[in-house]
């Protein structure tokens, strides 16, 4: 009887489940975005492999369940031919999770669908010594709850005031949640404290005259988990642009776990490890 390598087999995708010879199969699903055809092709194996339905992860996934040990194959193949994969399992980059961003919802300061595919296609199932988990939101609204990823990445927006085109109206002052803005109307003065900006953009979005304008970037935390143990991810750099510096702060992040990281130890756990300040070192060396 020939040798069955459950520990590939989740590698891969496939978890076993209470029953005999069944598994859950999860697919490749980045971003939260799947295509009509795709799911109507998910419909079907799920019908024709499974018991006719699937299971929606908690991370944007799906989940085929009951998939029998002699169809894995077939059904892989079958996936294939929609144009999907099943998703990663075990010590490797998991799939990347992402809300709707800029390019739909009104509140994005960041495309996320975009950065999603990037991300995906440069890391994704990528080993290390243990799973690794990225969630990209796309604004202060974090939607995606980016501190509780080991790398979470939400959208901001550095704000620039252009006194020539302000009427002062006080609109930015009442919308800032930081209460960094201040305007005295009869004197028209408007004074601002970026130090206390937490980058909403609100200021934004919301000035009638275009007098406050703002450039996209990316506020990153680490070391988050939410578990059988709970770490709120920390920010330790200021908001970084533009794309390219972001993954060279991926590329440093992830080479810092293989490095320091021990075998089923969470990236949070090895920073509590090793020191948070010799990651920050590094990447302050990586963006200067």
């Amino acid at each position: 009887m020939e040798q069955v390598d459950y520990k590939e087999l989740k590698k891969g995708g496939f978890m076993r489940q209470v029953q005999p010879d069944h598994f859950s199969m999860r697919l490749r699903v980045v971003g939260g975005q799947i295509k009509s055809e795709q799911l109507r092709a998910v419909s079907e194996i799920s019908q024709k492999y499974g018991q006719g339905y699937v299971h929606m992860t908690s991370r944007q996934g799906i989940e085929i369940p009951y998939i029998k040990l002699q169809d894995i194959e077939t059904a892989k193949q079958e996936l294939a031919q929609a144009g999907l994969q099943t998703g990663a399992c075990g010590a490797r980059v998991r799939t990347i999770t992402a809300c709707q961003g800029s390019a739909v919802c009104p509140s994005g300061l960041i495309d996320t669908t975009a950065l999603a595919g990037i991300l995906d296609e440069k890391y994704f199932a990528r080993d290390l010594p243990h799973k690794f988990k990225f969630g990209i939101t796309g604004c202060r609204n974090n939607c995606l709850k980016a501190e509780e990823n080991d790398l979470g990445i939400k959208g901001g927006l550095k704000p620039n005031w252009d006194a020539g085109k302000c009427i002062y109206c006080g609109l930015c002052e009442a919308v800032c949640p930081t209460q960094v803005i201040n305007v005295n109307q009869d004197e028209q003065q408007l004074k601002f404290e970026e130090s206390g900006c937490n980058y909403c953009g609100r200021c934004v979005k919301s000035c009638p005259t275009d007098a406050w304008e703002g450039k996209s970037g990316f506020i990153v935390s680490f070391g988050g988990l939410f578990g059988n143990q709970i770490s709120v991810g920390r920010q330790i750099l200021p908001i970084i642009f533009p794309e390219q510096e972001l993954l060279r702060v991926v590329d440093t992040t992830l080479g810092f776990f293989e490095k320091h990281g021990k075998a089923g130890e969470r990236f949070g756990k090895t920073l509590e490890r090793v020191g948070w300040d010799l990651l920050e070192k590094e990447l302050q060396e990586v963006l200067q």
